[in-house]
């Protein structure tokens, strides 16, 4: 177990050094005038110098490199241009927010996707099968941000003004300060992110289910007397769930990175409303900042579903 951990460990980090690479080379070495385009459009030449020669863009690229990677090494992304801070304290800002929307939401999709899954599965082509099946093509069909202004609308505009101020629309209350306003203003949020995702782990997990009720120790077990409740919650969902475990490794890691539509639509203060906010003021040391964190968190939610694999299926440590 301990190899198979250290193995991927490895993994992780050759990927982690790859992205960063491409990233350096998409920021420094692909553009042609970095210092100008740090500068602004309307830059005199002697500023576009300054910046170059105080960003070390004057230097051979491989020293460049060099010198970001150790920099990345001791956790200092640079400062941003916009206000001068540095970028670390930036995204460990908004960090708390982004967890508390990919965390919740995330143990809401996998009750939600895995539960009607399961029901679909141990009772195929029958009403409670079909709804599930017609709810879950529904939700994966419509976006994330038509259903959050519905639940917006609905949920808090029209509960407002029949005097109900359950829903916040906006905004965020951290947990240590105020846990019930924190549950308030992750609610909608927390629904409109999981009722969608939560669609394609009904879908998987029906699929995989069906598939393992149907195999030979699956009749076998029924043909002992076990349980039905036991032969599916023990044998049957025990084996169906990695395609499910593989899913959330990706979803997980994709919305920690920054789940950019929800935090925006419900003014989350997240990563996801940083990146958006770098982007349009051109916040180069925060926009590498973000892809940087994304990619860590993917790469360490990837690490964790090798682990659960290995727990569930004790065969994936062979390879």
């Amino acid at each position: 177990m301990v190899s198979f951990l250290l193995r991927r460990i490895v993994l992780g980090v050759g990927v982690l050094w790859a992205i960063t690479t491409v990233v350096f080379v998409m920021f420094f070495v692909a553009p042609t005038h970095v210092a100008q385009l740090i500068a602004g459009r309307q830059a005199t030449p002697q500023t576009v110098a300054l910046v170059s020669q105080r960003l070390g863009l004057d230097r051979p690229i491989l020293t460049q490199y060099l010198d970001y990677l150790w920099r990345l090494l001791h956790g200092d992304l640079g400062y941003s241009y916009y206000n001068s801070t540095p970028v670390t304290t930036l995204l460990w800002q908004r960090v708390p927010v982004t967890a508390s929307l990919a965390l919740g939401a995330a143990v809401l999709w996998l009750v939600i996707g895995i539960s009607s899954g399961v029901l679909a599965s141990i009772r195929p082509r029958s009403l409670a099968d079909r709804v599930v099946t017609a709810s879950a093509l529904f939700f994966y069909s419509m976006p994330i941000f038509l259903l959050g202004l519905i639940l917006l609308y609905f949920l808090f505009y029209k509960l407002t003004l029949a005097g109900f101020d359950l829903f916040p629309g906006s905004g965020y209350v951290p947990l240590s300060e105020d846990p019930v306003a924190w549950l308030q203003h992750l609610v909608l949020p927390w629904l409109s992110l999981a009722l969608v995702t939560a669609a394609t782990y009904t879908r998987l997990t029906r699929g995989a289910m069906l598939d393992v009720l149907g195999e030979d120790y699956i009749r076998t077990a029924r043909s002992k007397g076990m349980r039905e409740r036991r032969v599916t919650s023990r044998h049957a969902l025990r084996s169906a769930l990695t395609p499910a475990v593989t899913q959330l490794g990706i979803d997980l890691g994709t919305v920690l990175g920054g789940a950019i539509i929800t935090e925006n639509v419900f003014g989350l203060p997240g990563l996801g409303q940083l990146a958006v906010q770098s982007v349009v003021q051109q916040d180069q040391p925060v926009i590498i900042g973000t892809v940087i964190l994304a990619a860590a968190f993917i790469v360490i939610s990837s690490i964790v579903v090798d682990l659960v694999y290995a727990v569930l299926d004790p065969r994936v440590r062979a390879h």
